[in-house]
């Protein structure tokens, strides 16, 4: 039983950025319903706290990295015009898993479509919607002056149906909804859905996950959610949906087994780390908070953990 709840954060954040935002209206309607993950960014605040630029470059998604580069070839800047991100993984039928972003921020159209003319590229027409190339193989279009949708073709398309009618949002999707509506106000969030949450704590239990007990309880989760802000040091709190108490009492009862093995077999950071987990549960959820200060977290980023399980 090597998994620890240190694995647990760094899967989490390994596929994700720091900060997040509640949803615009705009960024709501272009969210296919069949959500895998949602996961929101202040772009702006990420330069503010050292630990979160430090995390940011160890784990910055490629399709972040490509966004910031694709958005300077169009002649924007992220760092200027871009307040807040928002990726989604959604599942496209046949097609399988597709990831949209959306940018919000202040975007001076006008001054985009002259950029354009003079480059005399042209956009692609689907419906009303005006879809434009960037590098990389994206593709981008304005929802409104404020909201800017990019991705691959499909993925584009497939938010432009939800948001045009042409498929169902978001909107439909209540269970997800309902885990959003807890925790969009905080500083920073991310919401996973059943199948994610099973795939995600079967990796972050690692052996431990190979018990019978983590069999009987695999079904019984139901989604999950997490908050994140590095206000007065990191602070981590993660709730996962399951069925019934029984169910979120033995899910406890193996984080915690994870965690006392790895506070006797882990480095000396990794220890020292672990020392601010808590890990209980509450009625039908299970509730793991994390709590350090800047200096022990950047030390935990440089182990051979957090590089094994964020790679």
């Amino acid at each position: 039983m090597k998994s620890t709840i240190t694995i647990l954060i760094v899967v989490l954040l390994a596929s994700s950025s720091v900060f997040a935002a509640p949803l615009g209206t705009a960024a709501r309607t272009a969210i296919p319903s069949e959500i895998q993950q949602l996961i929101s960014v202040d772009y702006r605040t990420m330069t503010s706290s050292p630990t979160a630029l430090a995390l940011r470059d160890k784990v910055l998604p490629d399709n972040l990295k490509e966004f910031e580069t694709a958005l300077k070839g169009v002649g924007l800047d992220p760092g200027r015009d871009v307040d807040q991100l928002t990726f989604a993984s959604f599942r496209s039928g046949k097609s399988g898993l597709k990831i949209v972003g959306i940018a919000q921020g202040n975007f001076a159209i006008k001054t985009f479509l002259k950029k354009m003319a003079v480059r005399k590229q042209k956009p692609l027409k689907y419906r009303l919607n005006q879809i434009w190339p960037m590098s990389g193989g994206m593709q981008m279009t304005f929802l409104d002056p404020s909201t800017l949708l990019f991705g691959e073709n499909a993925a584009v398309k497939a938010a432009l149906d939800a948001r045009d009618g042409e498929a169902q949002s978001m909107e439909y999707n209540q269970s997800m909804l309902n885990m959003i509506s807890s925790v969009e106000d905080g500083p920073v969030w991310s919401v996973l859905d059943q199948p994610g949450t099973q795939n995600m704590m079967l990796s972050a239990l690692g052996d431990a996950s190979k018990l019978a007990d983590y069999d009987m309880v695999k079904k019984r989760l139901l989604g999950s959610s997490y908050t994140m802000d590095f206000q007065n040091g990191v602070n981590f709190d993660l709730n996962v949906i399951t069925s019934d108490s029984f169910t979120a009492a033995t899910l406890s009862s193996l984080v915690k087994a994870g965690v006392m093995y790895k506070k006797a077999t882990g480095t000396a950071v990794e220890k020292v780390a672990l020392d601010g987990v808590s890990v209980d549960s509450d009625s039908s959820r299970l509730r793991i908070h994390f709590k350090t200060d800047d200096k022990k977290f950047q030390s935990l980023l440089n182990t051979d953990l957090f590089a094994a399980v964020s790679h």
